[in-house]
Order: C-alpha cells, then structure tokens, then sequence
C-alpha cells in the first residue's frame, strides 16, 4: 500500500540510487530507487531538506527501513535545514532516532529487531585508511545493476536523451574509518568502510592535488574530530551482518556551559 510520507534525506548514495533519512516521527528510512541526473529540476532535493512523497514498502528488500519511492510525487518542503544555532535545526529533526553509544548494543538490536540504518556515536577518531580498489572500472554485475536501478526510477515523462544510462565515475580508492566505540562496556577499536557520498565528493575535488590524501584525513579526521561525530550506520542488503557507515553527521559540539545539560539525542 502506497502513502505519503515527509522526509529529510541524511544521506544519499548516488551509485545505488538510494536515500536514507529520517522520517518526521524520527524513523529512519531507506528509499529507493532515487536516480539524481534523471529527476526533474523542480523535484531535485538537497541533504538536511524535507521533502513529501509516496513511498510503500519494499517487497524485493525485507530490511525494515527499505521503502520503494514514486520519484514523479517528490515534492520539495521548504529549503535545507541550516546549520546555523549549533545545528538547532537539523538536531531537532533527529531528535527522536535512537543512538547508540555501544557497538554491541546496535549489532544486538539488528538481532533482536532487524534494524539495518542506527545513528552510531564513537568515542574516538582514530584515522582513515585509503586503499586503491582492485577493479578501477564497474563489472559487468555492476553496470547492469546501475542500469536496472535507473531504468526503474524513470517513470515520469523524460525525453529518450533524459533516459539514456550517465554512468558515474567509480572512485578509484575505498575509505575505512578506524574508530574507537564502547563495546559491553569496554572501549574497543573498529574499522569501517566510509561509503559516504561527501567522502567521494571530496576526493574528486582534492584528487588532483599531490598531497590530496592529506587533505581528505584532514577533513574527515582532523576537522571532524572537533564535531559531536556521528555515524549513521547501515548493513548490506546481501549481507545483513555486515555494517557501513553510509553517512557522517557533524554537528559543533555544545559548550562547556551546555555539558551537564541533557541532550538532545
């Protein structure tokens, strides 16, 4: 059964054509499939902005948060949420997803309750690890599916130009977060596969640069080391216990003023 439904997107996977963001109860939810370079000018969203569309459950995705999304009932809500205030905004907007503090707790709720996208919140940065892939160009596997994922989404009138396949460019390196994160108690290291679209974003701008892998750690560690950091979490649909981190949310930490109130999250 299709309904309507706001949502503010948190992340978006450009590759695989999904969204994740959370829902106005604080839920939060995946839609797919979302092929960006084929939605029309009045429909394209930003990150942190609300959006109203008809979703229903996923049939082919049994991951609870999974929702399949008519991309021609996108209707825009008012511009991004600002970053101004520390965030009010945007912290208000997630004040009622869950966040977990231990890595086993969340791994126990994904047990217990299937849940495949939580807010994440290490202890610590540790470091980012830049490891060249071992295919530079998409597989076979790979490009079928991107055709699939787009072919799908393009259900409202578009010209035959605007539904020709525009391959992205596969980024030629992976990015694994080393993190510190309690674990039943004890503080224990983790390391992460970084699939956030920002983190490629960043290397196709710095990548021309010879010292770029110092500027992209610089930015994920050194700057957002300085954040109240959290991860948003998701697991792989063909391995469902196995977790990424699928976004990177970075709000300013409160002042020391602020730090025996409760908060908001």
């Amino acid at each position: 059964m299709c309904h309507r439904e706001n949502c503010a997107p948190v992340h978006a996977a450009c590759a695989a054509a999904q969204v994740a963001g959370v829902a106005e109860d604080g839920r939060l939810v995946r839609l797919f499939p979302v092929p960006f370079r084929l939605i029309e000018d009045p429909q394209k969203f930003r990150k942190w902005q609300w959006i109203t569309a008809r979703i229903r459950r996923a049939q082919d995705d049994q991951r609870p948060e999974s929702y399949r999304i008519s991309v021609d009932t996108i209707e825009l809500q008012g511009d991004p949420l600002p970053t101004r205030d520390a965030w009010a905004a945007r912290l208000q907007a997630i004040a009622g997803v869950e966040v977990f503090d231990d890595f086993d707790e969340m791994e126990a709720a994904r047990q217990a309750r299937g849940v495949s996208l939580v807010l994440l919140r290490p202890s610590r940065l540790l470091g980012v690890d830049i490891t060249a892939v071992t295919r530079p160009d998409w597989t076979a596997d790979e490009v079928a599916k991107l055709m699939q994922a787009q072919s799908q989404a393009s259900l409202f009138d578009a010209t035959e130009e605007q539904r020709a396949l525009k391959l992205l460019k596969k980024l030629p390196f992976d990015f694994h977060y080393r993190f510190e994160c309690q674990s039943n108690g004890t503080t224990r290291s983790f390391r992460k596969k970084l699939a956030d679209w920002e983190a490629g974003a960043l290397y196709w701008n710095v990548c021309r640069k010879p010292d770029w892998q110092a500027a992209f750690k610089y930015k994920f560690v050194t700057e957002f080391a300085e954040k109240d950091m959290l991860f948003l979490m998701g697991t792989i649909h063909r391995f469902p216990n196995q977790w990424l981190i699928v976004s990177v949310l970075y709000p300013p930490k409160r002042p020391a003023g602020q730090a025996d109130q409760a908060p908001l999250f």
